[in-house]
């Protein structure tokens, strides 16, 4: 009898167990910390973060357009996305990430800094992932958020590669509309005009290049304007932005369908910059409601600091 009892307890035990550990399993942690994706890709190099790639999702009524996350300058799948990939699958959406750009014919952990090579090509790379997630999934259109260089490889794809009728949503943090030329990057781009280089022919980062305001792919992003009307646009920027300069060339004006945020409207504590605002809580707040127009959430006001983003 007592063993039969220690056998019913034990059973009891191990379904609580196993009851927790799926609870656990959906919902996953969300940590607001732009480096949070770093570990993820040590352990695991060249993978995909838990929540996302999964080409078995269903997009839910809901939520039916999938979300494509394009990283920065540097970035990866992993590396930009710590917190996007497990907020994001955790409301519901089926959500995709892609390592564009990476330096050809380099092993780990080069093929972990993306964003590196011809932007042309990269959004080439951008429209072929696009093209898989919609035939995985069955859907129409995606939505995409887009960090730094990933703000405008969506519009290239949008004007030149077909990409104009496969996007929904498009929400761009730290967007970089008109490029760079801050970092020194204004020296090395007017010492390379004096030696007849073309900024976009730079060596190791060709993209970087390519962000030289004056460029031929900087002005074909420009061209004709930076928007469509049948697309949603939301522009998401900081003050603090030392690679966008001035912040406000991040809030290119448009119509209705365009809508501008600075994270320190209302909130004088977010201290983010470039890098941090893609780990800034009350920045992701804002992807959310971009996202999700019909169902808004309380926007938070955290102390936000720095490159990470995370309160302090």
């Amino acid at each position: 009898m007592q063993r039969k009892l220690i056998a019913a307890l034990g059973s009891v035990v191990a379904l609580l167990f196993t009851a927790t550990g799926q609870a656990s399993a959906a919902e996953l942690p969300v940590s607001y910390n732009f480096f949070g994706g770093i570990v993820p890709e040590l352990t695991n190099p060249e993978g995909s973060l838990p929540g996302s790639n999964d080409y078995g999702c269903v997009p839910s009524e809901e939520h039916p357009d999938p979300v494509v996350l394009v990283h920065g300058t540097g970035g990866s799948q992993q590396t930009n996305w710590g917190t996007y990939v497990p907020l994001l699958k955790n409301e519901g959406y089926c959500v995709f990430a892609l390592t564009y750009g990476t330096p050809n014919g380099l092993p780990w952990p080069a093929t972990a800094v993306g964003g590196m090579e011809n932007m042309e090509d990269s959004a080439s790379e951008f429209a072929n992932f696009v093209d898989g997630v919609l035939a995985a999934t069955g859907a129409s259109k995606v939505d995409v958020v887009g960090h730094s260089q990933g703000t405008i490889l969506p519009a290239y794809y949008a004007k030149y590669l077909g990409g104009r009728d496969k996007i929904d949503k498009y929400v761009s943090i730290a967007p970089a509309w008109n490029g760079t030329t801050v970092a020194g990057m204004d020296v090395i781009f007017e010492q390379a005009r004096r030696l007849g280089i073309k900024t976009e022919d730079l060596p190791i980062c060709h993209a970087c290049g390519q962000l030289d305001p004056g460029s031929s792919f900087m002005r074909a992003i420009r061209e004709g304007g930076y928007y469509y009307p049948e697309i949603e646009y939301t522009n998401i920027a900081t003050k603090y932005d030392e690679l966008v300069v001035p912040y406000s060339a991040a809030l290119q004006p448009g119509g209705d369908n365009v809508h501008n945020i600075l994270v320190q409207d209302g909130c004088d504590v977010d201290y983010t910059e470039h890098a941090g605002i893609a780990g800034s809580r009350r920045a992701a707040y804002f992807v959310l409601n971009a996202l999700d127009p019909e169902n808004p959430r309380p926007v938070p006001c955290d102390r936000a600091a720095p490159l990470s983003g995370s309160a302090f």
